[in-house]
């Protein structure tokens, strides 16, 4: 009897049996125009390190009414590149909530500066390669 009732009440398994994020069928045109003019610090961070990945990540997925920079299904991680505009109070809120609400589906959000990528990219990509293969 226990084993037919933990065939039944197995623990979900949060990379293989989440649900699915939420799609946004308007935001898809939006996203594809994103990926096509990435910014300079977009581009660097695709080409150079996340394209080849060991594991896949996406360009500008739409998730709800968001679209993230790079997101990786498998660690349930987004990563966020952080232009100069990101930092007067307002668009700090909005990056907050924004934080939230993704967290709210299980994902792991990791925030860099344009800065951060110019400068220290060997260090940007150890710690996009530790969120995706410790936690």
């Amino acid at each position: 009897m226990d084993e037919v009732k933990s065939q039944h009440h197995k623990e979900l398994d949060p990379q293989k049996d989440s649900m699915p994020l939420p799609k946004n069928p308007h935001l898809s045109p939006v996203a594809r125009n994103l990926r096509r003019r990435m910014t300079k610090q977009e581009k660097h961070l695709w080409y150079d390190f996340l394209r080849d990945y060991k594991v896949q990540f996406n360009r500008q997925k739409v998730i709800g009414k968001y679209i993230v920079d790079f997101y990786c299904h498998s660690a349930q991680l987004a990563v966020e590149i952080d232009g100069g505009q990101h930092f007067d109070t307002e668009r700090m809120q909005k990056d907050i909530k924004r934080t939230k609400m993704l967290n709210s589906y299980g994902i792991k959000v990791l925030r860099f500066t344009n800065n951060e990528i110019d400068n220290n990219f060997f260090e940007v990509c150890m710690k996009i390669k530790e969120k995706v293969e410790v936690d």
